[in-house]
């Protein structure tokens, strides 16, 4: 066993030699992992291990991968919990698919474990460094701007603006990262979720509406031109 760790690795796919491979490698890292090869026991099971991370096969009986995600991200208790995809279907359009359900990496068969395995320390690494290793804020303000991230609620100058989830997601993004420049490319990564190949436009657009809700305080995010935006002091 390598580097030990406090991380639990939930895996589920139908194939029992994908699952055997996964928990032999998974453990030999030093991981916590439980497999399941029925994909409807995912949601209990998963209440009762409490994973820091899912494996998720796309193409299963009954119920697929694509279901989960979304029943996963609809449970306010599991809702945050990181998912990677492991699918034979590996088409752009089923990777753009597979993110806007809510996925956070996608890999597809036949893949290489030390792949897998990289792609699983560069996520939790991710989110350590979002976190600055510290638990996440409740809340986040700056000037006239209060950003509640548990109620999912944001007050301008002290009257609450309805934000859409994509735009609430891009706002909290720029809030935490406040000073720092995030790119075009940076932003669809973390905050859509979607290769750095995909309409950089898309960005523009939400800045744009999400400005218009900030009212008065749109001047909260400034255009780096040439680069991106970022979210400073009022």
């Amino acid at each position: 066993m390598k580097n030990s760790t406090d991380k639990k690795i939930l895996v589920v796919d139908d194939e029992h030699d994908v699952t055997e491979l996964l928990e032999y490698k998974l453990r030999h890292e030093g991981y916590e992992v439980k497999s399941i090869n029925d994909p409807l026991l995912i949601m209990g099971t998963a209440r009762q291990f409490q994973p820091h991370l899912l494996i998720l096969d796309i193409m299963m009986p009954e119920i697929s991968g694509l279901q989960i995600c979304r029943m996963l991200r609809a449970d306010p208790v599991m809702k945050d919990i990181p998912v990677i995809f492991l699918t034979a279907r590996g088409e752009t359009e089923d990777r753009v698919k597979g993110f806007e359900t809510g996925a956070d990496d996608y890999l597809a068969k036949p893949f290489d474990t030390r792949e897998l395995l990289l792609r699983i320390q560069a996520l939790f690494r991710r989110l350590a460094q979002q976190n600055g290793g510290q638990p996440a804020a409740k809340t986040l303000q700056i000037g006239h701007v209060l950003v509640d991230v548990e109620k999912h609620r944001l007050t301008v100058k002290q009257q609450e603006v309805e934000l859409t989830a994509t735009e609430f997601r891009l706002l909290k993004l720029l809030m935490e990262r406040k000073g720092r420049v995030q790119s075009r490319e940076n932003l669809l990564v973390n905050v859509w979720n979607y290769e750095a190949d995909i309409e950089t436009r898309t960005v523009d657009t939400h800045i744009r509406r999400l400005r218009e809700k900030l009212g008065t305080e749109a001047n909260l995010i400034e255009t780096v031109r040439g680069v991106g935006y970022r979210v400073m002091d009022t």
